[in-house]
């Protein structure tokens, strides 16, 4: 096997694997993985699933279109496998950036099943530090699972121990949490 074929995450019999950035026709696929990531941490019933997967559908497609949001996504025989994206911010002076800086938060990492331990959540991530290098963002932040964490730590992100949450979760009327107005 060529060393682009393992790092395009392809076995020897496999169809050829590409990347490329998502458009705003992509906000269902990148909604989909976003529900079963949260699904397969356990964090989301199956019950809840299109709860989740069309409200963050809703949320992505003008995002898509503004560039707000960028995602990149591996697709094999026109059938997308896995993806990742960035949410863009513009985030105050901190010690290191003493300006306005322009922050990256990546999320939806996500490799369907039947296409985990290829090297594809890798080779997605590569592409978004790679887009971000190129691009002078000045922090990028994720939010690691525990599956993630070690391809994470792999590729140079720390824990800060700085970061904190607070949710005031109410049940709707679909029966997901959502955060409550303050």
């Amino acid at each position: 096997m060529s060393s682009r074929a393992k790092h395009m995450g392809r076995k020897p019999m496999d169809e050829p694997m590409a990347i490329r950035r998502a458009d705003v026709g992509d906000a269902a696929s990148i909604a989909r993985h976003r529900a079963a990531m949260f699904r397969d941490m356990g964090e989301l019933s199956s019950n809840d699933f299109e709860v989740l997967r069309q409200a963050s559908e809703d949320w992505l497609a003008p995002r898509l279109a503004s560039g707000e949001y960028l995602g990149w996504l591996v697709e094999q025989s026109g059938v997308v496998v896995a993806g990742g994206g960035v949410l863009l911010r513009e985030m105050w002076p901190v010690p290191g950036c003493c300006r306005a800086g322009r922050w990256a938060h990546v999320g939806n990492v996500y490799t369907e099943r039947s296409h985990r331990r290829r090297g594809l959540a890798r080779f997605v991530m590569e592409a978004i530090l790679q887009w971000c290098k190129s691009n002078a963002i000045d922090h990028v932040t994720l939010a690691a699972s525990a599956e993630g964490r070690p391809l994470y730590e792999f590729l140079g992100f720390e824990a800060d121990g700085m970061a904190m949450k607070l949710s005031h979760p109410s049940v709707s009327a679909h029966g997901i949490r959502e955060a409550r107005a303050w």
